[in-house]
């Protein structure tokens, strides 16, 4: 199964849409590019899988695998990404601005839900993500 992620990048931080099957699903928030530096950045461009994860903090959510010089990536709920993300990828329901949005965990839950229902048995989920830069 795979989702795709086509972000902008701005100065204070990165916005996306993520799709499945061409159909919109939410908005992504992000840190701005830092050339992948640990807890500054968002991740680079690339195919990632995506495996299911739980955890005290966040509930149900996704670890996205294999970031270079990078750990513990998540697809994860948060509204603000310059003060609550590190790195991890925040789906929205609604952008209020760059990096921020509104309705996190229900955009989440979509996420989580259309994976049920199209996930096949044993079948891997992969992430691409694609990036432009801004003119600001």
């Amino acid at each position: 199964m795979d989702l795709y992620l086509h972000r902008t990048h701005y100065r204070s931080g990165t916005n996306g849409a993520l799709y499945h099957k061409q159909q919109f699903l939410c908005f992504g928030i992000e840190l701005p590019w830092g050339v992948n530096q640990p807890d500054i950045s968002c991740i680079p461009d690339g195919t990632y899988e995506l495996v299911p994860f739980y955890s005290l903090s966040f509930g149900h959510h996704l670890r996205v695998k294999n970031v270079p010089n990078r750990t513990g990536i998540l697809i994860r709920p948060a509204n603000d990404a310059l003060s609550e993300l590190r790195g991890c990828i925040a789906p929205v329901s609604q952008l209020t601005g760059i990096g921020k949005g509104l309705g996190s965990q229900k955009a989440l839950d979509l996420i989580l839900m259309r994976l049920e229902a199209f996930l096949e048995p044993g079948e891997a989920v992969f992430l691409t993500i694609c990036s432009e830069q801004s003119g600001r």
